[in-house]
């Protein structure tokens, strides 16, 4: 990680922390797992499901240590941080199985410990492990983690870089309003409240724009613009960026020094708080996206996620750790970054996807150095709401996907109640994912048909009990995040 996000004292307290951290896992071993997900990936989907399968016995043939027997118990137990709210699993479950619409997205940090009791694969496991392993999921916005860039950049180079990226491509006519506004804003003048208000009004609305469905855009910070929670109407929300900053120190009193105390106290009060006390006590992180999206939306959306993307990647406190280096110092020593809804494309495409989500952190990772950090990118569907199947079209057998749309989905023109199933060729993705970069000529959305299902039906047993929730490789990615913990 860049020097330039943590301070002596961020990196004092945290050594404190983990010191404290590793002394109580002596006796309570756990690994905290942070889930994240950039817009409308499916988070709190994903978080509900592996907790459903893991405690009902669901199909995990990949997760080694469950698929061999050694794992005796699993349970919900009470979480560490008694400051943090709980991840409600049973309200999210509920709306998944029993009433069939899918949960409301979490929109603060939440917590949930799920602990496993099992039987080491090795004699000396067993001889010298307790044979219990908590896992402490930590849910947070992506939002949140799009924001901790902002702690190496000043006011100046904030402005910049955003008023930069919103005259580009089709944030320009997104951020036309925000942008004449600040044309008419001479920054040297005297700070007025009812200026900053106006301003940082525009340009939220900028941000909204971007992330509406039908831009899909992903590089958003400050991300507490678009989920303000209690801070809304506070100073340290009411700022923008402005473009042509004078040169040199910003005079006091004016405009320009009103906004740039605003974007340190947004740093000070609420980035660098979410980086020290949950961020950077990770060891292990899964970053999910919705790929399939941002194709939908085109070349410049697809972009826009690879930039979102090596922001996030640049955050990471990432790499392995000595013995003792290990004993005052996190790192996320494991990185998953997961497409969801896989079960919106056919098995064959899968490939493809995982191929796609590749080259959108390739570069990233070669231009961020991150080799000393295990990254594994998927493709896999928290929830699997279709199934496949085959049907004849022009004398050819034609791969379809099998589900409910939810209702208000239309497909050629049909617009579908969300009781009724369907099937439906979704289309294929490109053989190479560099034409879905490249500018609308090779433009391939015409070929891609991707609708919102409703969740699966789950079926009972002869007692009354819900089988467990069905998905696609939740089990991979429970055993590279978690995997060698119950070695």
């Amino acid at each position: 990680m860049p020097p330039s996000l943590t301070t002596l004292t961020d990196e004092a307290l945290l050594a404190l922390d983990t010191l404290a951290g590793r002394a109580a896992g002596l006796v309570n071993p756990s690994v905290r797992l942070g889930v994240t997900g950039l817009s409308r990936a499916g988070k709190t989907v994903f978080i509900s499901s592996l907790v459903h399968n893991l405690l009902n016995g669901g199909r995990l043939p990949l997760f080694e240590a469950v698929r061999s027997g050694r794992v005796s118990k699993i349970r919900l137990e009470p979480q560490p941080d008694d400051a943090v709210p709980r991840f409600q699993y049973e309200d999210h479950i509920r709306a998944l199985v029993a009433d069939r619409v899918w949960p409301e997205s979490t929109r603060a940090i939440s917590q949930l410990r799920i602990t496993l009791d099992y039987e080491s694969a090795s004699g000396w496991g067993r001889l010298f492990s307790p044979g219990r392993l908590s896992i402490d999921i930590v849910d947070y916005p992506g939002e949140w983690l799009l924001d901790l860039p902002l702690l190496s950049q000043d006011f100046r180079a904030f402005s910049e870089t955003t008023v930069a990226l919103a005259r580009s491509g089709i944030r320009a006519e997104l951020a036309r309003d925000w942008l004449a506004l600040s044309a008419t804003v001479d920054p040297a003048a005297d700070a007025q409240e009812a200026t900053a208000r106006s301003l940082s009004e525009a340009f939220t609305a900028y941000l909204r724009a971007c992330k509406a469905d039908e831009r899909s855009l992903s590089t958003l910070p400050p991300g507490r613009f678009l989920m303000p929670g209690d801070l809304e109407g506070s100073p340290a929300l009411t700022f923008a960026p402005l473009p042509g900053l004078p040169e040199g120190r910003l005079e006091k009193g004016s405009l320009a020094a009103m906004m740039e105390r605003r974007y340190e106290a947004y740093k000070t009060h609420v980035v660098r708080p979410f980086f020290r006390e949950h961020f950077a006590r990770l060891d292990r992180q899964i970053v999910l996206i919705d790929a399939l999206q941002a194709i939908n939306r085109g070349p410049e959306a697809v972009r826009d996620l690879e930039r979102a993307l090596g922001d996030v990647l640049a955050c990471f406190r990432s790499g392995t750790n000595g013995f003792l280096s290990s004993l005052v110092t996190r790192r996320i020593d494991r990185v998953v970054i997961a497409a969801t809804k896989a079960d919106h494309l056919h098995h064959e495409s899968h490939p493809r996807l995982e191929a796609v989500t590749r080259r959108l952190v390739e570069r990233a990772i070669e231009r961020i150095g991150l080799s000393g950090a295990g990254i594994e990118v998927m493709a896999l569907a928290s929830v699997r709401a279709t199934r496949e199947a085959t049907v004849k079209h022009d004398g050819h057998d034609l791969p379809v996907i099998v589900g409910t749309p939810m209702a208000g989905e239309t497909i050629d023109g049909e617009t579908f109640d969300g009781e009724r199933k369907t099937a439906i060729f979704p289309g294929d993705l490109p053989e190479d994912p560099d034409s879905l970069f490249e500018d609308p000529e090779s433009d391939s959305r015409h070929t891609l048909n991707f609708v919102r299902f409703r969740p699966p039906h789950i079926e009972e047993t002869g007692g009354g009990l819900k089988l467990s929730v069905p998905h696609i490789r939740l089990d991979r990615a429970l055993q590279y995040l978690i995997g060698d913990r119950l070695a």
